[in-house]
């Protein structure tokens, strides 16, 4: 059984699905994403969006919330659905801290709020058998000494690591 110094966060499950190289990086402090447009956009959006919400509820420096409505449904927002599935699992993920906390009955939504559109978002025993193995090879990934070999994808010419990756 692999022990880590830090908890798993809702941010490195995201990193998880998008670029374990990166997820490494995150967990040893290697930041990037200061200097990145798209994270400053997606900050701007963020701060922008939904300003009447009581936001970032942060819950054990694991998991933060964007905002939780009315009706035990808490929020997500993202700038984009184009890595929906990273998206989907991280906010799976809230749900299941949630639950192993004695939260129950909770549902979730993730916001788009250029696009004007919301996903709904609920959990199952299938998804929490899902969620706990992606924290076991989370845990694999962050344990290694270096990072993993990089896999280029679409995504990377827009990522705040692509210079430390490919340059």
């Amino acid at each position: 059984m692999i022990i880590l110094e830090k908890e798993i966060t809702g941010v490195m499950v995201y990193y998880y699905i998008v670029c374990k190289k990166k997820l490494w990086y995150f967990y040893h402090e290697i930041s990037m994403e200061h200097t990145n447009d798209n994270v400053y956009i997606g900050k701007l959006i963020d701060e922008e969006s939904y300003k009447r919400e009581n936001k970032h509820i942060n819950i054990d420096n694991v998991i933060n919330i964007d905002f939780i409505k009315t009706k035990k449904i808490l929020h997500e927002v993202k700038k984009s659905n184009k890595i929906e599935e990273a998206s989907i699992l991280q906010v799976k993920y809230y749900l299941y801290y949630l639950k192993k906390k004695g939260v129950i009955d909770i549902k979730a939504k993730i916001d788009y709020p250029l696009l004007k559109q919301s996903v709904d978002i609920e959990i199952d025993e299938d998804d929490e058998k899902y969620i706990q193995e992606t924290l076991d090879k989370i845990k694999e990934i962050v344990s290694l000494k270096y990072p993993p070999k990089t896999d280029k994808k679409k995504i990377c010419k827009s990522c705040a690591y692509y210079d430390l990756c490919f340059i």
